[in-house]
């Protein structure tokens, strides 16, 4: 068999999105090079490994057997370039990455412990700033990588996307709230409290869209740029709000308890990745740090389809 590794990431990708459109979306390439790469990589298998219809794909009974292989296989290649590293010299340089906001206490500080234990001599240096800025950033040279919020939006055609994880958002309110007696939460019986409004990497204008979108205008009460501090408002009863799952936490640096409870209506999903510029010839370095968070999301990803609780995003 001739296929390639990238054919691979691609084959998982349109599995995980149930389209070639979704995939190209997530991979940040053409929908004609997802459709080629799956075609090559059945044509090197000889058999099909997807259905098309107009709803998007799904995969075929040997499709769905190859997907475990498919995992397999990539997380083999993982392992066997950590441990040969851990093996040999270590590798050194200097890494250059960038972090937004939001993902920088919840899911950069765990990436960023793995990537230091696997490459102890590489010097990493991190830049915190808005999603906008470190995209120039990147495509300028001055940074290897970036960890940042996704927009559902196409993000900068020059910018290559691994995704790392998508969080829902959900109702948070301080323990023995009415609201906490529910199972769900409507947006209109949401509506009707007081919000505590986090501010960064697009928190308030994904919530005020989604409000606008179901009529409603809630008063603000407070507007922070910390998530702590959204945390203690919140747990003292001076509120509640809306955020991702990604970063609640059921108690405030005070001790004080906040429940979470999922809306009635659909609300929207926060998407963090790994972004780099497309075409860049990146160092072995780059590459691992992107390998890393690849393995952390399969772990993720293990973790929820047995059950478990989740290992950290």
């Amino acid at each position: 068999m001739a296929f390639k590794l990238r054919q691979l990431q691609y084959f998982i990708a349109v599995a995980d999105t149930g389209s070639i459109s979704g995939a190209a979306q997530l991979l940040s390439v053409s929908q004609s090079t997802v459709t080629e790469s799956v075609k090559e990589l059945e044509a090197d298998l000889g058999f099909e490994l997807v259905e098309r219809h107009g709803r998007g794909v799904s995969l075929t009974h040997k499709g769905q057997m190859f997907l475990r292989h498919a995992h397999r296989i990539l997380e083999t290649v993982a392992d066997a370039r950590r441990s040969l590293a851990e093996e040999g010299p270590s590798q050194t340089g200097e890494l250059h990455v960038g972090v937004t906001s939001l993902v920088a206490g919840y899911v950069f500080s765990d990436l960023l412990a793995r990537y230091r234990r696997a490459n102890p001599a590489v010097v990493v240096s991190a830049v915190e700033d808005n999603r906008e800025y470190l995209q120039h950033l990147l495509i300028n040279g001055e940074l290897d990588v970036a960890v940042m919020v996704v927009p559902d939006k196409a993000t900068d055609s020059a910018l290559q996307i691994e995704l790392l994880g998508e969080e829902p958002y959900q109702v948070w309110m301080p323990l023995g709230h009415p609201l906490g007696r529910q199972v769900e939460v409507t947006l209109a019986e949401a509506a009707r409290e007081a919000h505590i409004v986090l501010t960064v990497d697009e928190i308030e204008e994904t919530t005020q869209r989604f409000w606008t979108e179901h009529g409603f205008r809630p008063r603000t009460a407070f507007r922070t740029r910390s998530v702590e501090a959204v945390r203690s408002l919140v747990a003292t009863g001076a509120g509640i709000t809306i955020l991702p799952t990604l970063v609640y936490r059921p108690w405030s640096l005070e001790g004080d308890r906040i429940e979470a409870r999922p809306a009635s209506e659909p609300l929207p999903t926060v998407k963090v990745g790994i972004a780099w510029r497309k075409g860049a010839r990146l160092q072995r370095i780059a590459e691992d740090f992107i390998e890393i968070g690849r393995t952390q999301r399969l772990e993720r990803l293990r973790s929820e389809l047995s059950g478990k609780p989740k290992v950290s995003f």
